[in-house]
């Protein structure tokens, strides 16, 4: 699968390729037919999906990931014209961990809803871009609901909760990233991505990776580096991101992408990232399970235990991760 080959395809007649509400509740109902249960939704406890996504460690690929998207002139793009990101950083966080908490700690229900909404929302995202980036010229069209770009938004959230988990956690085995992959395929459906647009195992998934990386699919345009300097300088929340986070996303970056945003990653910025690594690798392992733990997980395994309404500390952790003190009901 090249990625430099997929990058947005197009009709006979030149309109964008996107995956209709029609394809998508297709994608659904299979997901439907195999989840694991109405009450422990899609994945379940025994999923892979929930022994990495419940670890707090993920935050630590959240800063690379939304990166990688940013590096997608469409992603870009579309945050920039369409999204209240740069006046409203922490409402964004809450949103996306929200939906994708909620997809995979949620009922089916839940899970389902949770996807609708976010495939409504991704078809009112559509436009041009205002400048050429890499292979797109200026004035061409992007969508939020194309494959080729839902595809990459999926990609850089599986590889990097693998590479947050593994910095602090054993690492995943291969027949475990092989499980987890196949896992992914099925979340990949919640966005309503085909079998067919996605790799088949583990190892295709990091060849196409791969070749998105050294793509010049992937160039960061004027609007990313300005919306990741808003953020990372914390000049909408009044709170800069620390040191160390700065550091230890640039160093999880490619050396080109990581130059393009113009991140500083000399000895002191190595050394920052370094100890940090060091510290959260001893500490980490010692965290009660409230911390360890993200609020939806607690959730949900209080919801399989017959509890309706999460206890105040769950509710409290929840406030951290989704801004809210339970996923959303449907």
């Amino acid at each position: 699968m090249k990625a430099s080959r997929r990058t947005g395809k197009r009709s006979s007649a030149g309109a964008l390729e996107t995956i209709s509400a029609g394809v998508f509740e297709r994608e659904l109902d299979a997901v439907r037919a195999i989840a694991a249960s109405p009450n422990a939704g899609i994945f379940g406890p025994a999923s892979m999906t929930w022994r990495i996504d419940r670890e707090s460690a993920i935050f630590l690929g959240a800063g690379r990931a939304l990166l990688l998207q940013l590096a997608h002139p469409w992603v870009a793009a579309a945050i920039a014209e369409h999204s209240p990101a740069i006046a409203d950083p922490i409402g964004r966080f809450h949103r996306t961990f929200n939906t994708v908490f909620t997809m995979v700690f949620g009922t089916l229900d839940q899970a389902l809803t949770a996807a609708r909404r976010l495939h409504n929302r991704h078809a009112q995202i559509t436009g041009t871009l205002p400048a050429a980036a890499g292979p797109f010229a200026a004035g061409s069209r992007y969508a939020a609901n194309e494959p080729a770009a839902l595809r990459w938004v999926h990609a850089t959230l599986v590889e990097s909760a693998v590479l947050a988990h593994n910095l602090v956690c054993p690492p995943l085995t291969g027949d475990e990233r092989e499980q987890y992959w196949a896992e992914a395929r099925l979340f990949g459906a919640l966005f309503g991505l085909r079998p067919a647009d996605l790799p088949r195992d583990w190892h295709s998934f990091e060849a196409y990776t791969d070749d998105m990386m050294r793509s010049n699919v992937l160039t960061v345009s004027d609007a990313a580096r300005e919306i990741a300097n808003q953020l990372f300088c914390g000049a909408a929340t009044r709170r800069p991101t620390p040191a160390w986070y700065r550091a230890l996303t640039a160093e999880m970056l490619p050396p080109r992408l990581r130059a393009e945003f113009g991140l500083v990653h000399e000895q002191r910025e190595r050394e920052s990232a370094r100890r940090a690594l060091v510290w959260l690798r001893r500490v980490y392992p010692m965290l009660p399970s409230a911390l360890r733990t993200v609020g939806p997980y607690q959730e949900a395994v209080a919801r399989l235990h017959g509890r309706s309404h999460p206890g105040i500390t769950t509710q409290l952790v929840n406030q951290f991760w989704i801004g809210r003190t339970r996923m959303d009901s449907g």
